[in-house]
């Protein structure tokens, strides 16, 4: 096969939402964006702030087909068929344009995009902007950016995303509606990620696609990454031990078998229950916050007086999420991945006993 037919096997591009109607768990930021398409009521710039891999860029490309769509839905969807959705979704079309400010982030960069908004749009109605990760602008490009937003043409849309929303200029935010993108729940991205692998003709099971909706930490795109990782090269069934083998993850059951060691003071069996988990190839680092995700759940139940099939004290909950807290803090600069996490153990679990009955549930 030649290399340039070679494409690399991500579906997140495959699957990437065309339409509002496609987006996952964003529905009061797409509500926002219907409503301004519906009363003509477009604003002249857009800040979607929200963590990475939730669909920010996404959503700005939708909206950027959907101003210049000449046979909107009657959801205010982008029709994708027009000739402006057509050059749009081909990467043609010389009304949208996208800047990634986190490599072309000086004075320059916005003097040159302030000089293509002053010309009108070649064939839509709107000239759009989509100016990703555009915290990462310097200071004076933030304010040649601000002299645009301040006295901007009728007919230019600015799309901006951002990670780290507290950055940008306040002088800038005063001039942008800002939509806030949240993270998905493991719940939302586990139904997606089954649609994805019922696309895919493949079989993983439920449990593995809720690991890794998990594992995503919210990020949708992150998870579709991890499936891809997955389903590469496979038709079928994907047995439950090598995803979690592939994906360097645990099976939920693991933590509360940890958990019992713990909280029976057993740091033998309990170091010993380390050693496997490190053997098994996972991430020290998603163990480390699943374990985190089993204890803080144990204490809610516990604050709310879920029945529990095991009576563990409030107070011994706290300190092991604290200590594994700065555990996993510390993983980063650690010469030896599990060593922070095994320090945890020993500062937490101080006597031999053996393991209380846990609910892995």
């Amino acid at each position: 096969m030649p290399i340039s037919s070679i494409v690399p096997y991500m579906l997140y591009r495959k699957y990437r939402p065309r339409t509002f109607s496609d987006v996952v768990g964003q529905e009061p930021v797409v509500r926002t964006l219907r409503g301004a398409l519906a009363t003509g009521r477009v604003g002249h710039a857009y800040l979607l702030a929200g963590p990475r891999g939730t669909g920010k860029t996404t959503l700005a490309r939708i909206m950027g087909k959907a101003v210049n769509c000449t046979a909107r839905t009657k959801n205010e969807d982008p029709c994708n068929a027009c000739e402006s959705c057509t050059a749009m979704n081909e990467n043609r079309s010389m009304d949208l344009i996208e800047v990634d400010a986190a490599s072309n982030r000086g004075i320059d960069d916005i003097r040159g995009l302030k000089e293509s908004a002053g010309t009108a749009a070649s064939g839509g109605a709107h000239k759009v902007f989509i100016v990703d990760e555009v915290h990462m602008l310097t200071k004076e490009a933030f304010n040649a950016l601000l002299k645009v937003l301040e006295e901007p043409p009728p007919h230019v849309v600015f799309l901006m995303a951002t990670t780290e929303a507290h950055k940008v200029l306040p002088t800038v935010l005063s001039r942008v509606q800002r939509l806030d993108v949240r993270r998905l729940t493991p719940e939302q991205i586990a139904k997606k990620l089954a649609v994805i692998v019922a696309k895919e003709k493949a079989s993983v099971p439920q449990a593995g696609l809720l690991a890794i909706a998990k594992a995503s930490d919210g990020a949708l795109r992150d998870a579709e990454v991890m499936l891809s990782k997955v389903l590469i090269d496979r038709t079928g069934e994907v047995p439950e031990e090598e995803l979690y083998r592939m994906l360097g993850l645990v099976p939920a059951t693991w933590h509360a078998e940890f958990t019992g060691y713990l909280l029976a003071g057993d740091r033998r069996t309990a170091l010993a229950q380390l050693t496997r988990i490190e053997e098994s190839g996972a991430d020290a680092d998603h163990f480390a916050k699943g374990q985190l995700e089993y204890l803080r759940q144990l204490l809610m139940d516990k604050v709310n007086d879920v029945p529990a099939t095991t009576d563990v004290d409030g107070k011994v909950l706290v300190r092991l999420i604290q200590a594994f807290t700065e555990a996993r803090r510390q993983l980063r600069a650690s010469p030896i991945p599990y060593l922070p996490l095994e320090l945890a153990v020993i500062e937490t679990a101080q006597s031999e006993g053996a393991p209380p009955k846990i609910d892995s549930q």
